[in-house]
């Protein structure tokens, strides 16, 4: 998938989940890292914001037994681990 300042949040956040099955079990990291680079720079800092909250309610519901939310970064990122 081609990400753009339009793509929707939706289809971030499904390009996050789907990114999810190319971690190996261990793993840790942040949403950003489910991008590339550019990629991430061009969605929009709202959107970023919006993004973290899905994905923490998605690792605490549906995708509890594929993730598990950490806890923060110094930098207020919230971190996870693969299962």
């Amino acid at each position: 998938m081609i990400i753009t300042k339009n793509t929707s949040l939706q289809d971030l956040f499904n390009e996050s989940v789907n990114t999810l099955s190319d971690l190996q079990p261990g793993e840790i990291f942040i949403v950003k890292q489910l991008f590339r680079g550019f990629e991430w720079e061009r969605i929009s800092k709202g959107n970023r914001t919006k993004l973290g909250s899905m994905f923490f309610n998605y690792a605490n519901s549906a995708g509890s037994s594929i993730i598990q939310p950490l806890g923060k970064t110094p930098q207020n990122q919230q971190q996870y681990k693969k299962l």
